[in-house]
């Protein structure tokens, strides 16, 4: 991965955390006005990608307990959104995959999208900083 992008998410990521938390409590204000259809997967991921929000926000996101506690939030996760993504692999697969009216509401794209909002986090709560090195050519 480049130094550049990576040192630039590190500094920016209680930013990130912020977002992440954003899209959670966006997403269940979503549910609970009746916006879009009652989902246990989908509950589960939204409140997996703001528990890992809150968690880039502490101030030392490489604390022990921190990585645990992200990584079993995000394994729990991940495990969700896979197999809710996988369900909609197997409709594609016996031909009775329908993106519908609402396709942006694709339980088959959201489980997408939030398999790698998650890992995305899990990997930057578990990244250090680098320096950038600088070649000389001389």
């Amino acid at each position: 991965m480049d130094t550049c992008l990576l040192n630039w998410l590190w500094n920016n990521r209680r930013l990130i955390g912020v977002v992440a938390i954003i899209i959670s409590i966006a997403t269940w204000a979503l549910e609970l006005t009746d916006l879009v259809y009652v989902c246990p997967y989908c509950r589960t991921q939204r409140t997996i990608i703001g528990l890992l929000g809150l968690s880039l926000l502490l101030p030392n996101t490489r604390n022990w307990i921190n990585l645990y506690l992200a990584s079993t939030v995000a394994a729990f996760g991940f495990f969700v959104a896979a197999y809710q993504h996988f369900e909609g692999w197997k409709k594609i697969m016996f031909g009775k995959f329908e993106w519908g009216e609402h396709w942006y509401i694709s339980p088959w794209l959201l489980s997408g999208f939030a398999l790698f909002i998650i890992s995305g986090l899990l990997l930057l709560i578990w990244t250090s900083p680098r320096a950038a090195k600088h070649v000389d050519s001389e």
